[in-house]
């Protein structure tokens, strides 16, 4: 599908009789900011090194830009930019000089214009003042923006990142989520590994989620977030009376406590709750119907909650 920037069928990775990757239908669309989510062992890294052709599937069908891969591999890589497992670079060389040499392996590079793109991929990353300090002053977060520079040397149609913003500092993780916003905004597809659910609904279009090597769900953040409950939320200094109210209208999973009383309002409207709570006389002293974080609807999805130090 032209509409597709990474598309698998039934993508399987086996280590002996483990199914590290298990039949994964993933569709990541051209344009998105796409953000791929999983505890650890989920699978993430795995699939990530097969669609850039480091790993072999075991089974099922690859294709990113509209290219088969591995069997076309050689031909779209050159437009994947990627940061896989962190950043290595020569400590003792400045951040320009790295760049310089990177850009001089690659057989593909123009050498005649080497000097213009580095200075352009610095830029664009925010490094270039700081392009001819060496790389063991660097920050983490100017670290790993150098690393995303170091993908941007040649022009991207697909940028794959893995976990970018581990471990940065707050301002380190603000700086790459700019940056990664920037680089979609001027057209450039991002797939992007991150286990900080807050930056990834702040940043991302679309999501998809891992568990234990199978892809539970995706879809843009509206539509994978609609897949949770809201919970009407009373607070109340009645919470019993509060809570028989609501199972007369037909509310359902209602949870009592000292402050209050949670519910599922299914198909009830906030003012119909509110006003039958009135009614009945309990004293409402609040009442708000939420939504569920990403971060809620990760746990209800995959059973247990973020590994952050993954």
């Amino acid at each position: 599908m032209t509409d597709l920037a990474v598309s698998t069928r039934g993508l399987v990775k086996r280590f002996g009789e483990v199914a590290a990757v298990d039949r994964i239908d993933m569709a990541v669309p051209s344009g998105s900011v796409y953000g791929f989510l999983g505890p650890n062992g989920s699978g993430k890294t795995t699939t990530i090194r097969m669609l850039l052709g480091l790993a072999f599937a075991s089974d099922g069908e690859i294709e990113l830009l509209g290219e088969r891969v591995p069997d076309r591999v050689a031909t779209v890589l050159p437009r994947v930019g990627s940061l896989v497992e962190g950043p290595a670079f020569h400590p003792y060389l400045s951040g320009r000089a790295n760049l310089a040499r990177l850009d001089a392996a690659d057989q593909l590079a123009d050498g005649g214009t080497s000097r213009e793109r580095i200075d352009a991929a610095l830029d664009r990353v925010g490094l270039l003042a700081a392009a001819r300090k060496r790389y063991r002053a660097y920050s983490l977060g100017m670290r790993q923006r150098l690393a995303i520079a170091a993908a941007l040397l040649q022009p991207r149609d697909l940028l794959v990142l893995d976990e970018p913003t581990n471990g940065l500092d707050p301002q380190g993780t603000r700086e790459v989520r700019h940056l990664i916003s920037s680089l979609a905004e001027d057209g450039t597809t991002v797939l992007v590994s991150s286990h900080l659910l807050s930056e990834v609904e702040q940043v991302c279009s679309h999501v998809g989620v891992m568990r234990q090597g199978r892809l539970v769900t995706q879809g843009t953040v509206a539509e994978v977030r609609s897949g949770a409950r809201p919970t009407a939320i009373v607070t109340t200094h009645e919470p019993d009376a509060a809570a028989a109210v609501l199972r007369d209208l037909g509310l359902a999973a209602i949870a009592t406590s000292p402050t209050g009383v949670t519910a599922d309002p299914g198909h009830a409207q906030p003012e119909a709750i509110v006003a039958s709570l009135v009614a009945a006389g309990v004293g409402v002293r609040g009442f708000s119907v939420e939504s569920p974080s990403l971060e809620d609807l990760f746990v209800s999805l995959t059973g247990e909650g973020f590994d952050v130090g993954e």
